[in-house]
């Protein structure tokens, strides 16, 4: 065996593994966005059928939404907090959801 055909098969070995790893990479990635955008989505719209814009309707618990989604708590608390849409209570209640915005009164000069 001479050294190029030693030097050409580490190359052709490291390109392949290379190539084997972006690719497996690439599939995780993808999964993994796939699987949050579709989670994000069952959240979402079991609050949009759950919830109404009514004071004590605006907000449900993430013990809730985790029952109803098949979702773990810790779950349900990253989607709702990763999510544009969705705002948490502030407040005594905490550990609530809603997709009604906060309304809050601003005061011009105020600050």
């Amino acid at each position: 065996m001479s050294v190029t055909t030693i030097f050409d098969g580490i190359i052709i070995g490291g390109s392949g593994g290379a190539i084997g790893g972006l690719t497996v990479y690439l599939v995780q990635t993808i999964h993994k966005s796939i699987k949050e955008k579709t989670e994000s989505k069952r959240v979402f719209n079991w609050l949009i059928e759950n919830t109404s814009d009514e004071d004590g309707k605006k907000f449900r618990s993430t013990r809730a939404i985790s029952s109803y989604t098949n979702l773990t708590e810790d779950r349900v608390r990253y989607i709702c907090s990763t999510h544009e849409k969705i705002y948490l209570s502030t407040g005594k209640n905490e550990d609530r959801w809603s997709i009604h915005t906060r309304k809050t009164d601003i005061v011009a000069g105020a600050w």
